[in-house]
């Protein structure tokens, strides 16, 4: 029972995940369903589902606005992930391979780790206004001060060995940078980009919360206005997914770009 090395076959892992599931479901039915809690506060799953049925397409207006602002905020948050991606990947990189570069911008980055980044939207909206930069700037915010630390430290902690080896073959010190240590980084660092998309993910409702006509963080803002609680349940629904699709398919990519990482 009490084994963390212990693992479990696939099929067995899979009934209890669905179970849980279940059991969550059944919870929640019994709760809205009895009137326990009143539906303007939780509505019942089949209420839940009627109004997906509803956002998903409009008859009249020959249009889907759940897809809409899935489609916008998708675009957003990869936006933002591109951006993290080309400027934090590299910084974390110079931290990890440089003491003098960390030391000069650790200061910078690793308070913002714990600091609250709803905190700088007001400033955000001030600099850049309330378009579209303020609110990929907030993404890619909230997700490189993640990034750029795990990426240093993904680098740090590739055994000094391989570093050594390749100075001994002749390698300048750049050189065994590249191709002994960032190499042997690229599996953590892969990690990295995984955990800051996820949490631009989690604050996708706050970015297009500030004047945003499409998104899914919009479309609950503006159910929460007319307490149409089924449909915020939706798009909180579908942001889940998102964010879980997302995380297995970059998962899934890492494992087939090394799997020969011993995990």
């Amino acid at each position: 029972m009490w084994n963390p090395y212990d693992t479990l076959p696939p099929g067995r892992s899979r009934v209890m995940g669905i179970g849980a599931v279940v059991s969550v479901l059944l919870v929640w039915s019994l709760l809205s369903g009895t009137g326990l809690v009143p539906p303007n506060k939780l509505p019942a799953p089949w209420e839940v589902a009627d109004a997906f049925v509803k956002l998903a397409w409009y008859a009249d207006k020959g249009e889907s606005p759940l897809l809409i602002a899935t489609a916008w905020s998708l675009g957003r948050v990869a936006s933002a992930g591109v951006l993290v991606v080309v400027i934090g990947i590299p910084i974390g990189i110079l931290m990890g391979a440089s003491t003098k570069v960390n030391a000069f911008f650790s200061p910078l980055v690793d308070p913002f780790r714990s600091a609250p980044i709803v905190a700088v939207l007001p400033i955000l909206v001030m600099w850049l206004g309330i378009q579209e930069s303020m609110k990929i700037t907030f993404l890619f915010l909230g997700a490189v001060v993640y990034l750029i630390p795990m990426v240093r430290d993904a680098v740090q902690a590739v055994p000094s060995t391989f570093y050594i080896s390749a100075r001994d073959l002749g390698a300048t010190e750049w050189e065994a940078i590249r191709h002994a240590v960032i190499p042997m980084a690229m599996p953590r660092i892969a990690d990295a980009v995984i955990v800051a998309i996820s949490v631009m993910w989690t604050y996708i409702t706050v970015a297009e919360y500030v004047n945003a006509e499409k998104g899914l963080g919009q479309l609950i803002s503006h159910a929460r206005r007319f307490s149409a609680m089924d449909q915020v349940f939706v798009g909180i629904f579908v942001i889940i997914a998102l964010a879980l699709v997302t995380f297995q398919g970059m998962t899934w990519m890492k494992t087939r770009m090394y799997d020969w990482e011993v995990t």
